[in-house]
This record gives C-alpha cells, sequence and structure tokens, in this order.
C-alpha cells in the first residue's frame, strides 16, 4: 500500500487522515461504553452488541473508503472493491437501525403508545428496502437507486422524529432531555438529506439519464462490482462524497453510541414517566362550589 500521495498539500490526504483520526477515536469510546455496561453488570447488551457492528464497519468504510457507482477509493487493494465494502455496509447500517427501532419500541412501550409502537415496528423493513434499492444502484451503477434509497432513509427518520414527538411529554427528566437531543439531530439529518444528499443523486440520475449512459445488468454488475476498482486521490473526483462520508462516519457513529447508554436505564423507564392524573369513572371533574355566607 503506497503512501506516496500523503501530503499536506493534498486534500483528499487531509480528508481521510480525519477519517482516520475519528474512526480511531469512535473505536475507543465504544470500548469504553463496553466496559463501563460491563461494570454495571448488563453484559453487554444487544445495544451495544449492534452498535459494535456500525462502530467497527464505518471505521472499516473510514480506512478504505469509496464510492460505489463510481466505482472510486484510495487503494489497489480487494478490499475496497465494491462489493466487499456495500456488503459491510449493508450489515452495518441494518444494525443501526434495529438499535433506533429498539429504543423507539421500549420508549413507546413505557408510555404504552400504540402508534409509536407501529412505527418502531416499521423501522428496520424501511431500511431493508433502503439497502436494496442500494444494492439496485451499485449493481446498475443506476443513481435512481441512490435517490429512492435515501429518501426512504430521510421518511424514515421523519418517522422516527414524529414518534419522538408524541413521547416527549410522557417522560421528564433525563428522558426528556435524550428526546430533545434526538428530535434536534433528527431535524439537521433530514434537512442535510432532503436539500443536499437526495438532490445529488437525483441530477446525477438525471445527468446520466441525459447521456444516454447504458446501465448494466444483474450478473455483469456483480462482476463489475466485484473485479473493478478505480484509484484516486483527485479531490474533483472525490468532492461530491467528502461531506456525507465525513458527517456519517462522525456523527451517525455519535449518534449510535448514545443509542447504547439507553440500556442504562431501559428497566427504569418508569422513573421518568410523567404522572397522569386520572379520575375515578363516575366522577366529574373538580367544579367550583359556591359557598352562601348569611349576614345576618
Amino acid at each position: 500500500m503506497r503512501l506516496d500521495w500523503l501530503s499536506w498539500s493534498n486534500p483528499v490526504s487531509i480528508w481521510w487522515g480525519c477519517l482516520l483520526l475519528v474512526s480511531s477515536i469512535n473505536v475507543i469510546l465504544w470500548l469504553a461504553v463496553a466496559r463501563h455496561l460491563l461494570k454495571k453488570n448488563l453484559r453487554l447488551e444487544v445495544l451495544a452488541c449492534l452498535s459494535a457492528v456500525y462502530v467497527f464497519g464505518c471505521a472499516f468504510r473510514a480506512v478504505l473508503p469509496r464510492a460505489d457507482v463510481q466505482r472510486i477509493c484510495l487503494f489497489d487493494n480487494w478490499l475496497s472493491s465494491v462489493l466487499v465494502g456495500r456488503s459491510i455496509a449493508t450489515v452495518a447500517e441494518v444494525c443501526f437501525a434495529a438499535q433506533w427501532a429498539i429504543v423507539l419500541y421500549c420508549l413507546a412501550d413505557s408510555a404504552q403508545s400504540g402508534t409509536v409502537r407501529k412505527i418502531a415496528k416499521a423501522i428496520v423493513p424501511l431500511i431493508i428496502l433502503a439497502e436494496c434499492c442500494s444494492w439496485y444502484a451499485v449493481i446498475t451503477t443506476d443513481y435512481l437507486g441512490n435517490t429512492v434509497e435515501n429518501s426512504l432513509w430521510a421518511a424514515t427518520f421523519l418517522l422516527i422524529g414524529a414518534g419522538l414527538v408524541v413521547l416527549l411529554d410522557k417522560f421528564e427528566g433525563l428522558i426528556q432531555f435524550a428526546i430533545r437531543s434526538a428530535l434536534l439531530g433528527i431535524v439537521g439529518y433530514v434537512a442535510f438529506m432532503v436539500m443536499v444528499d437526495v438532490p445529488m443523486y437525483f441530477e446525477r440520475w438525471q445527468a446520466d439519464a441525459a447521456s444516454g449512459k447504458e446501465l448494466l445488468g444483474l450478473i455483469a454488475g456483480l462482476q463489475d462490482a466485484g473485479a473493478r476498482w478505480i484509484v484516486t486521490r483527485n479531490l474533483a473526483r472525490w468532492e461530491g462524497e467528502i461531506t456525507w462520508m465525513t458527517l456519517y462516519f462522525s456523527l451517525a457513529v455519535w449518534a449510535s453510541l448514545g443509542l447504547c447508554w439507553f440500556a442504562l436505564v431501559k428497566n427504569v423507564l418508569h422513573r421518568y414517566r410523567k404522572p397522569t392524573v386520572r379520575l375515578t369513572p363516575g366522577l366529574r371533574a373538580y367544579q367550583p362550589i359556591s359557598v352562601r355566607v348569611d349576614s345576618r
């Protein structure tokens, strides 16, 4: 693996160095979270195991960045092939979605919200559908697949946000603060997807359609994805990928790590529930009683 291209004058090498630094920090943070959970006798909770797949999967993809449809990468290695990278990404992203589904379902169960339970159950199927669209794009090199994929991600997190809004007034204290923080992150994520990411892929799809680009079939596409990769450190080739990859390998991973901490409170959610006032059946709500005073 030649590294003679690394220099302060090459923006791509600086970007890759940042990815390595952030990914190293992410792995250390996950190890710290896992150690803390073990100290609390929570073993390795399923949330932490799912997060491990996502954190280490993202670290792998940060070390060996590649862009699927373009078939570009930084290193001439079979591990840089789109087939390998996309397979790891698929498993990691489904695990990330499962984290959100588990947390949202537990919150909904505690708040006895049937609507939010339904949203939680829909998260993983929607992301699996998004992954199918991603594989369609990878195999055929058709950006329409990426357009639909990222639209589904945005729609999924809109649903998660809607569910959290419903739950916001059901909890107080730490849980309410966590829900507010999650909503803030979701608003930023959806805004980025709608205004930047989805339009980018849509414009690429339109440009390819206008130029009459020939798409690949199933067998030819799989062979191409597994055997062809173009090594480039040219900023112009990577410019469209740098922003989303940087945010993905940092903020998204931190969200996954944050979801792990839910394991510490999921069994005591009742402590954070807002008290509800219930009227005894047959009794009317409180009404003021007027008292007449005899002035004699």
